[in-house]
């Protein structure tokens, strides 16, 4: 198993954790999900779904990939901020998912996110792992003398090459794909 592999073997672990711990924590008290849902709304949603499909495609774009770029490059703080930011997504991702299911159905869930999760997700993934490899490369540097700068870079190219046009299809997607599939469902 490659190394990009194994550590988005281990982003995926926590994601999958998080997002539950986030759901049943809505579960057990709904006033979690909505204070999280209020926060969303006043400090991001709010803008973005009072824009033009376009707008809102540049919008969750930029979002998404300053959350992204934040994962890979919070590997410099040895992991904790790229720990940190995908535990706290995926919270956040599990309590507005359950407050979603609650109001709808699990169809309105699975159609809300498949369409642009199949792009943002991996997106996500690889992100984290990135971010693990680089907190593990500065490891190394220091124990061993091992040269981070340039795994870094060869990083960064990844980024480049598979995180952002990931994050730019799933931003079209969400923008103009998932609104007319939950049109349709609604």
């Amino acid at each position: 198993m490659s190394e990009l592999a194994r550590n988005t073997a281990i982003v995926l672990v926590l994601l999958v954790v998080s997002v539950a711990f986030g759901a049943w924590s809505t579960m057990a008290d709904p006033t979690v999900g909505e204070e999280i849902l209020t926060v969303l709304k006043d400090s991001i949603m709010g803008e973005i779904l009072d824009s033009s499909s376009l707008m809102m495609a540049v919008t969750l774009f930029l979002n998404n990939l300053q959350a992204c770029l934040l994962m890979f490059l919070g590997g410099a703080s040895f992991g904790l901020l790229t720990v940190f930011i995908i535990s706290t997504n995926g919270l956040i991702i599990g309590s507005v998912l359950e407050m979603v299911r609650q109001e709808h159905s699990l169809v309105y869930v699975a159609a809300a996110i498949v369409p642009h999760g199949i792009f943002e997700i991996p997106a996500f993934l690889i992100s984290g792992a990135l971010g693990l490899m680089l907190a593990r490369a500065l490891w190394n540097e220091w124990g061993s003398g091992e040269d981070a700068a340039e795994r870094a870079l060869a990083f960064g190219r990844t980024f480049m090459l598979a995180v952002v046009p990931l994050v730019a299809i799933a931003a079209v997607v969400e923008a103009f794909i998932t609104p007319e599939i939950l049109r349709v469902i609604i």
